[in-house]
């Protein structure tokens, strides 16, 4: 399993978390990898630019793929049997694999971006959103401004996919996931969504948080196993 951090401004560090818990997975007998690709805190503010300009879908692509490939070269690791997962800007980047290579079985893409310039007026936090993307203007010419979006490259994307999105998430509205969803399923591809009414950017409730993992680990289980 491909798990990728949310932010971009962020890191996963050796820490517990209920919210976000790989051990689930691994007690399920997975091999879970969560690497801190450019972008990521932790190695210094060059590493944390690397991939501003609105160049989300390249270094930090490679990164993630170079990652896969030294994993999938382990003994003890089935690289026919791999998928990758995300939430908010890992919802993103799992989004963007899913346009670039059929390598993994399963993706699953929860509080995602599927778009850039339609993005820019509809999360809360505009300005965050202004410095990532370097100061380009979306409105110029928002066919140049979406060259990462996924979902200008949806025809690519053919694995199977659950999308998974709170109803009151105003960082990555759930328009972004209602999208993807409905561009998967106008091209045929496999795909399943999961909404909670009463949730926002991540899912805090006791019994959501259950479903939550309970629907994860069994999409991964049916297209692993």
């Amino acid at each position: 399993m491909l798990w990728i951090h949310g932010g971009p401004i962020g890191m996963t560090a050796d820490a517990w978390h209920w919210r976000w818990n790989p051990l689930l997975a691994v007690a399920q007998g997975y091999a879970v990898v969560q690497p801190n690709p450019r972008g990521s805190t932790g190695f210094g503010q060059p590493f944390v630019q690397g991939i501003w300009g609105n160049v989300w879908g390249d270094q930090c692509y490679k990164d993630l793929m170079a990652v896969t490939d030294a994993v999938a070269a382990r003994a003890d690791v089935d690289p026919n049997r791999m998928m990758a997962m995300g939430g908010s800007f890992g919802g993103y980047m799992t989004n963007w694999i899913g346009t670039q290579t059929q390598r993994f079985k399963c993706l699953i893409t929860h509080a995602c971006v599927t778009t850039m310039a339609q993005f820019t007026g509809t999360t809360d936090h505009p300005a965050w959103w202004y410095l990532e993307m370097g100061g380009e203007d979306p409105y110029a010419d928002p066919a140049a401004y979406d060259r990462y979006a996924p979902i200008r490259h949806i025809k690519q994307w053919k694995t199977p996919a659950l999308i998974i999105h709170g109803e009151k998430d105003y960082r990555c509205p759930i328009g972004e996931g209602l999208n993807l969803f409905e561009a998967l399923q106008y091209h045929g591809v496999p795909s399943e969504m999961l909404v909670f009414p009463d949730e926002n950017h991540w899912i805090m409730k006791p019994r959501n948080i259950v479903a939550w993992y309970d629907t994860v680990l069994a999409f991964i289980k049916r297209h692993l196993t």
